[in-house]
């Protein structure tokens, strides 16, 4: 039998029949919606944007204006006028100068915009105010780090294809961008070659360096293109020499986890066909995950359509809080592609003490068979059970409380630093309890279009404490207790 894991998980975990209930009639009918620019994208940007503990909602919306869903609590939520944003693909949360109301980096069909934070879900265009240089790309991806010394975050934005290109869009793949602090503003800087990303991340890859990855479309860039891990530090891309390995896939999404608890993140990348999990070596390179493993999610598994899946966005999250992370992945046909399924389920993937993932979202109530783009995993009512909420082309978001009976126990743990990256992006959370260890990285970037700022969540099964230790991006460490079912936050001495 394949085993990921893991001797260590020496206490059962919990064993609950994992269930949600539609809220979606709680949100203002809302669209991801357009042309062939709009195929791709779709994402959702999850935030505290009132400091009320409560996390709201900036969907993206295409052609179609951008909503700002407000959490009223208790799964009501108010829809605030000011933020139709037209021609977006989706936003980013993050604090760029580490101020308190928390900001948005929009990716758009053109220019993209940064919208400031100005407290109690206010916001303005502060795009020029940044010095962010102007252009018409079509941008699909983001993530954001801070280096050294730095009073504001590096932005790394993929784009798509080249509109521009007369002998497109088939082998047109735009340029990708960099945007690097200079002083109070952005300075540009080409990050080439581009082979179309839909997804890229900012991440200690499994050498335990920050390395950027990007996820490329091979339905553009169609030969001589590939999946690509660019070190922050030496400013290169990695090659054989360095153990990386091409693979060419239709990339779409991206998401990471230490499912080991080794500390090393394995990665899935989402596809049209096998959604492909990297598992990280010792030796710091990475080896496809065995069929076995029941995450390639390469047909419909409900529906009746046995054509190939189409993943989006993809996201780790504990839905049964028994210490085992789980893994939801969106799906949808790109629009009406013949070869792939239009029937095509979102993915529910239980992990199991032996480290393999059962499919659980038809009898948990999620495998609803819209074209699903992006999506997030969190706690809504804070209850201590993750929730979820997805976008679809052409059809309304979706809403699910998680009303599972019987979880286990759960902590919840934000971070807070001196200086410019206030929220300690960069840092790894590690969660020890009952003689299991598992992991997160504080991270920007990587999903879908879409991503979260707030508590990194961890279920902890049977346990009352857990032994948490926060490895800050400066290479210092930060342990305590803390006790079950808590939000706590660490600040660094």
């Amino acid at each position: 039998m394949y085993r990921l894991a893991l001797a260590f998980f020496v206490a059962s975990p919990v064993n609950a029949q994992v269930a949600f209930e539609d809220f979606s009639d709680r949100l203002i009918a809302h669209e991801y919606n357009g042309g062939w620019e709009h195929f791709v994208g779709g994402g959702i940007a999850v935030f505290d944007c009132n400091a009320d503990g409560l996390p709201d909602v900036f969907a993206a919306g295409g052609e179609n204006p951008a909503s700002l869903f407000v959490n009223q609590g208790e799964f009501e939520f108010e829809r605030r006028d000011g933020l139709e944003e037209l021609g977006t693909v989706g936003a980013y949360p993050l604090r760029l100068d580490a101020d308190d109301p928390v900001d948005l980096f929009v990716l758009r069909v053109g220019q993209n915009i940064i919208l400031k934070g100005r407290g109690d879900c206010e916001f303005e265009d502060a795009t020029n105010d940044f010095s962010i240089p102007a252009n018409d790309r079509w941008s699909t991806a983001f993530s954001a780090w801070w280096e050294d010394g730095a009073e504001l975050p590096t932005l790394a934005i993929g784009n798509y294809v080249d509109r521009s290109d007369p002998d497109g869009p088939f082998e047109a793949c735009d340029e990708n961008t960099l945007l690097r602090p200079n002083g109070g503003s952005y300075s540009r800087t080409a990050l080439t070659p581009g082979f179309c990303p839909l997804s890229i991340l900012a991440a200690n890859d499994a050498r335990g360096r920050p390395t950027l990855r990007i996820s490329n479309d091979r339905h553009y860039y169609v030969t001589g293109g590939y999946e690509q891990m660019w070190d922050i530090e030496d400013q290169r891309f990695l090659d054989e020499a360095d153990g990386w390995q091409n693979v060419s896939l239709w990339g779409m999404g991206i998401a990471s986890r230490d499912l080991t608890g080794d500390g090393r993140d394995e990665v899935m990348l989402t596809s049209m066909g096998d959604q492909l999990m990297q598992l990280a070596n010792d030796d710091g390179t990475y080896r496809a995950a065995p069929y076995g493993i029941g995450t390639y999610a390469q047909r419909p598994h409900v529906g009746g359509d046995g054509r190939p899946s189409t993943g989006w966005h993809a996201e780790f999250g504990d839905v049964d809080n028994d210490g085992l992370a789980d893994l939801f992945i969106a799906k949808g046909n790109v629009d009406q592609m013949p070869g792939m399924a239009t029937r095509d389920p979102n993915n529910l993937l239980q992990q199991q003490a032996d480290g393999s993932f059962v499919e659980i979202s038809d009898q948990a109530g999620v495998a609803t068979l819209e074209r699903s783009r992006g999506g997030a995993l969190v706690d809504f009512d804070n209850d201590g059970q993750l929730d979820l909420i997805v976008s679809n082309r052409r059809a309304p978001l979706e809403l699910y409380r998680n009303v599972t009976e019987g979880t286990g126990n759960w902590i919840k743990v934000s971070l807070e630093q001196a200086g410019p990256n206030r929220d300690a992006i960069g840092a790894r959370i590690i969660v020890e309890s009952d003689g299991r260890t598992q992991s997160q990285q504080h991270v920007i970037g990587g999903g879908h279009a879409g991503g979260q700022l707030g508590p990194r969540h961890f279920g902890i099964g049977p346990s009352d404490l857990a032994r948490v230790t926060v490895m800050w991006p400066d290479g210092t460490k930060t342990s305590l207790d803390v006790g079950a079912n808590e939000v706590t936050k660490i600040q660094k001495p």
